[in-house]
């Protein structure tokens, strides 16, 4: 279990004492964006795209600028899910390295298709199209994310899950429940397992006896069949859960904030950030945990 470390004014922003000389070292990173946000009686949202990096070169004495994606919105009912944020890290070594905000799920239908993104929003019901929004938009290899699922235009009583970093989101054909959202991808990047990702569950409409979709594993929220929707999880870049018709059209969940996160050897953590990480150790290691824009200095 990583054990909360303590840095000084480094983690404020501060300057602390530079450690490892001055010869260049290499860091690991994952980058997960904002979720999608779910549709107004319709699919779920995209989770943000997941990527990570490993042994990567910085050089001492660079700053490293950390853009973490919100998750997007849900603007009202009937209304397709804005799309999440993009995650980014930039320095003079690394270049610009982004990982795709989440699609927002489509909305009933032709209120809004399904939007691509790192990974896909939902497909609704019905639909001005039946197929969910592409994964993977940044054309990354490998992939940062998976398709948002479908629907059977014969069948309009419930819509389709968003995509997830590891899985398509669920299809809705027939039967009493929305697609499930997609499931993320568990990493080990802070000391312990954790999934990031998850696709958002579709709505469902309980005037037709359906009710949603589950959340996708990693933040990925449930799909309703009325009320306003579940939002996505915060820090873990999960899509928002679509919504559905009970006596009158709702707002669906928004999508999850993403989060960037650096591993760092300890001997050459210079303690010098800023926007308020949270920075633990694991072994011989220094992890430094953004959920919001910030820096490191290295």
């Amino acid at each position: 279990m990583p054990i909360i470390g303590s840095f000084g004014a480094g983690s404020a922003g501060g300057y602390g004492q530079r450690k490892g000389g001055a010869q260049p070292y290499d860091i690991d990173f994952l980058l997960v964006a904002g979720g999608g946000a779910g549709g107004g009686t319709g699919g779920g949202g995209g989770a943000g795209g997941f990527r990570k990096f490993t042994s990567q070169t910085v050089n001492p004495g660079e700053t490293v600028t950390i853009t973490v994606g919100t998750g997007g919105n849900a603007p009202g009912s009937l209304t397709r899910g804005d799309s999440g944020g993009n995650s980014i890290i930039n320095s003079t070594t690394l270049g610009t390295i982004s990982s795709t905000g989440g699609g927002g799920g489509a909305a009933f239908g032709t209120s809004g298709n399904p939007r691509n993104g790192g990974s896909g929003g939902g497909a609704a019901m019905p639909g001005d199209v039946p197929n969910g929004g592409n994964g993977n938009d940044g054309g990354y290899t490998p992939s940062e994310g998976n398709d948002g699922g479908n629907v059977n235009q014969s069948s309009p009583e419930a819509s389709a899950g968003g995509g997830g970093a590891s899985n398509v989101g669920g299809n809705f054909s027939s039967g009493s429940t929305g697609g499930a959202g997609g499931n993320g991808t568990a990493d080990s990047i802070t000391g312990s397992s954790v999934t990031y990702a998850g696709g958002g569950g579709g709505g469902g409409r309980a005037d037709q006896g359906t009710s949603g979709g589950a959340g996708g594993t990693g933040g990925g929220a449930n799909g309703i069949s009325g009320g306003t929707g579940n939002p996505g999880t915060d820090g873990l870049g999960g899509g928002g859960g679509g919504t559905g018709y009970s006596g009158g059209f709702h707002t669906a969940g928004d999508g999850g904030d993403g989060v960037v996160i650096l591993r760092i050897p300890t001997s050459n953590y210079t303690g010098t950030t800023t926007g308020s990480p949270t920075v633990t150790i694991d072994g011989t290691f220094t992890v430094v945990k953004y959920t919001g824009n910030g820096t490191y200095l290295s």
